[in-house]
């Protein structure tokens, strides 16, 4: 996919995992494109860990092992802050 996929692949799968995970108040457009993207790269090197292959195209399933991977990231996130304010 070229860059301008990859943003608008990151902005939309951020925004879901942010309205998942009740978080999307707190998110501007950019937190959610970064989000998105780092969270594809999470979720498809999970996937691939297990055989399923990883992000490879903007079809739904590599939206849906995206936005898993952008909630897994909103949640570990949220645990380190947690800790660290505690």
């Amino acid at each position: 996919m070229n860059i301008i996929l990859w943003l608008v692949f990151g902005a939309l799968a951020g925004w879901i995992a942010s309205m998942i995970m009740s978080k999307d108040s707190g998110m501007g457009a950019l937190a959610n494109i970064v989000v998105g993207v780092v969270g594809a790269g999470l979720g498809g090197w999970i996937a691939s860990l297990f055989g399923l292959g990883g992000v490879d195209g903007f079809n739904l399933y590599s939206l849906l092992i995206a936005v898993g991977g952008a909630c897994l990231l909103l949640w570990i996130v949220g645990m380190i802050w947690r800790h660290s304010r505690a």
